[in-house]
């Protein structure tokens, strides 16, 4: 009789789960679609929200992934149709016939902030979700974050390296289009300004660390193979050889602690450009 009890409650609990996991979905896709940014930037919120909630529970996890094999509940087309559309694709006002005869659409432009928060709902599917990312690619998302990179303020590239680890790191064809568009040597282009943003260098240097450390760990990673040899090439010979020692930092450690590790070492790598 117990145990009866007890795959009913889990059943009702399940159940439960999935009602909410689809409600929050189908709620922030709905606001992150609309044609005014106040309400676009409700929706990322909450589904941000959403996502970090599921990242919690395996279980909801497991209905996370299982939700994104239904077309109107995928978040990835929702950021690349709205929040991250390119710009020749995002006129201000739209006119469905040429003499005005249905109503005007307008839509409001993307605001930074709700780029940034676009930026970090994709990392969050990317991270919870694998093919999320094969998603993205269809939507030629490497270059579109590193235009977003080239062109943004602050706000906009902490949230676009953040997002192209995400995209990289179990990705051959994100790997390749990085490669194509020379993302190594946009990276050090930053590293090497030093009248840019502190902060952003630094962030530079976790990125290459982190890409550099995942190399190290796979085989067969052909889009990246010659990532070392462009860092010599671009960064000189001693930050290359400080690139490929510290990028195993700190593999036992607990998060934060490996943050902390991360930090040391990418301020190491730019004193070290500096030298240079």
């Amino acid at each position: 009789m117990e145990s009866v009890v007890n795959d009913l409650v889990a059943s009702l609990n399940h159940r439960r789960l999935h009602r909410e996991v689809m409600l929050a979905l189908r709620s922030g896709i709905r606001d992150s679609s609309a044609d005014f940014s106040f309400l676009r930037l409700k929706g990322l919120r909450n589904l941000l929200k959403s996502l970090k909630s599921i990242a919690n529970s395996d279980a909801a996890i497991g209905l996370f992934r299982q939700s994104q094999t239904i077309t109107e509940l995928q978040v990835v087309p929702v950021l690349f149709e709205n929040s991250l559309r390119q710009l020749k694709d995002d006129p201000i006002v739209k006119l469905d016939r040429i003499f005005g005869v249905e109503p005007m659409k307008i839509n409001s432009p993307a605001t930074d902030s709700e780029v940034a928060l676009a930026l970090r709902v994709l990392e969050g599917c990317c991270l919870l979700h694998r093919e999320s990312i094969d998603l993205a690619h269809k939507y030629k998302a490497i270059k579109v974050l590193l235009n977003l990179l080239s062109t943004g303020g602050v706000l906009l590239q902490g949230a676009c390296l953040d997002a192209l680890i995400s995209l990289m790191l179990d990705s051959s064809p994100n790997q390749m289009d990085f490669q194509k568009s020379n993302g190594i040597e946009k990276i050090a282009d930053f590293i090497k300004n030093e009248q840019g943003d502190e902060s952003i260098r630094l962030k530079c240097g976790e990125f290459l660390l982190i890409l550099v450390g995942h190399v190290n760990g796979r085989r067969n990673l052909a889009p990246l193979a010659t990532i070392h040899d462009d860092i010599r090439q671009l960064l000189g010979e001693e930050s290359a050889s400080l690139v490929w020692a510290a990028s195993q930092f700190g593999t036992t450690l607990d998060p934060e602690q490996r943050q902390t590790a991360l930090q040391i070492q990418a301020r190491r790598v730019l004193d070290s450009i500096e030298m240079y």
